[in-house]
């Protein structure tokens, strides 16, 4: 199988290897995290979550921080990469033992909420910083396999984080500081492995100019250098297209998220640790989605190039999540979490490639802390959406109908092909 041999190939190469091995600490711990915040708001026997509560809850954890996506690109241009994630690691790890500290403290839910948004904050210059990154210790043939391989693999690591953090929760009662303590050991070992990265292998590549600024100065050049960025994004229609594409499917994927978490809360359990072990159970059949998009999108790029994958992927989800989620039932809302995980992240793969190959290095940082604003946006977006359509049990056909539509549109907006500024095509071909 051709795409066995490609994953060999590169993790033969010791600093992708490397890069990797940061990706998966640093995502494990994330999901880790993540499950401990939603267990604490949502699953609390002491918090009735409604749809807007959730929503409430996503978007103070979510678009505050989105804010921040344009400074991170801009400075993600101008400090070494390696330091961030060496630093930014580490001062996760402690901002989470603060959140930890917090919760047995049982302060008002303001104060928690300033410190998880302290730790999501900083998630921003990791996240964009690997994307970014992934460029320099790959060549340019293996970018669609090493994009199926890193960040599905960091998805997965967040999965597997989120499982491991479901049975802790389980297991013990009132074990929410435990698990945020459990991520910060993590996000402390991403810190040290990012040490084996040389300082100056990820970039950027700084001329003296760039050597000289403060951090004051950084800022200062945000707004133009974010100007530089989207003018350079939009020269590039193929990426804007694809960064189009992928906004309109997040925002699909998290208006369905909300009414799983509804539905694993109210209307499937009679208790809270009935809907937790349920969500713990579409978490995993959605990592399954993600490990299933690895293996296939390198193929399917292959084949259809970056835009008709894409495509596909959406044209797939048009169908499937009306004649799975109108059920309402555990059983087809499980096979929908796992044809959405497959579809989402098979245009993530196919999108990452396409703006990695069609952004210069000097601007990938900014550009992908712009994909980040827009995936975050898109996702609270659709949580305030759905908060406004569904009931307290989660069933709302209109939802379901509404979301296969706007996936079918997304799929009618890859149908025309543009050549960009170059003359290229929306077309990054797989390695044979």
């Amino acid at each position: 199988m051709p795409v066995v041999g490609d994953l060999r190939v590169l993790l033969r190469l010791r600093d992708f290897r490397n890069l990797l091995a940061v990706r998966l600490l640093s995502q494990a711990a994330d999901g880790v995290y993540q499950v401990a915040l939603a267990t604490y708001v949502v699953f609390s026997p002491e918090k009735q979550a409604s749809p807007a509560a959730i929503a409430s809850a996503m978007a103070v954890l979510l678009l505050p921080y989105s804010a921040i996506g344009p400074f991170a690109g801009v400075l993600l241009d101008r400090w070494p990469r390696r330091q961030v994630f060496l630093y930014g690691n580490l001062l996760r790890a402690f901002l989470a033992c603060i959140t930890g500290m917090l919760i047995v403290a049982q302060v008002p839910d303001w104060l928690f909420y300033a410190s998880a948004l302290s730790v999501t904050a900083v998630n921003r210059f990791v996240l964009a910083g690997l994307s970014a990154s992934l460029p320099r210790v790959v060549g340019a043939d293996q970018l669609v396999t090493a994009n199926a391989l890193s960040p599905t693999a960091g998805t997965l690591a967040a999965t597997l984080g989120g499982g491991l953090a479901f049975l802790v929760r389980l297991l013990a009662a009132e074990s929410n500081a435990v698990v945020v303590l459990l991520g910060a050991a993590l996000y402390l070992c991403a810190a040290l492995v990012s040490l084996r990265l040389d300082i100056r292998l990820l970039g950027p590549d700084l001329t003296p100019v760039h050597r000289q600024p403060t951090v004051t100065r950084d800022v200062l050049l945000t707004a133009r250098g974010m100007v530089q960025g989207l003018r350079h994004l939009y020269e590039r229609r193929d990426a804007a297209r694809a960064l189009t594409a992928m906004t309109l499917m997040r925002f699909c994927y998290g208006a369905l998220t909300v009414t799983l978490l509804t539905l694993c809360r109210y209307a499937w359990s009679d208790s809270e640790s009935d809907g937790l072990a349920l969500l713990g159970v579409a978490v995993g059949v959605s990592g399954a989605g993600f490990f299933t998009a690895a293996v296939i999108t390198p193929w399917g790029v292959g084949r259809l190039g970056t835009r008709g994958w894409i495509m596909l992927c959406a044209a797939i989800a048009a169908v499937l999540v009306p004649g799975l989620g109108l059920f309402f039932a555990p059983g087809p809302m499980l096979a929908a979490a796992f044809v959405l995980g497959t579809a989402t992240q098979g245009a993530k793969i196919a999108t990452d490639t396409v703006v990695q190959s069609r952004a210069d290095d000097a601007f990938r940082g900014r550009i992908f802390s712009v994909y980040d604003v827009l995936f975050n946006v898109a996702f609270v977006g659709a949580a305030a959406a759905a908060s406004l359509i569904l009931p307290l049990d989660g069933k709302s056909v209109p939802l379901i109908l509404g979301v296969a539509a706007l996936y079918a549109v997304t799929a009618a907006l890859l149908i025309r092909r543009e050549p960009d500024s170059s003359g290229a095509m929306f077309h990054v071909k797989h390695r044979p």
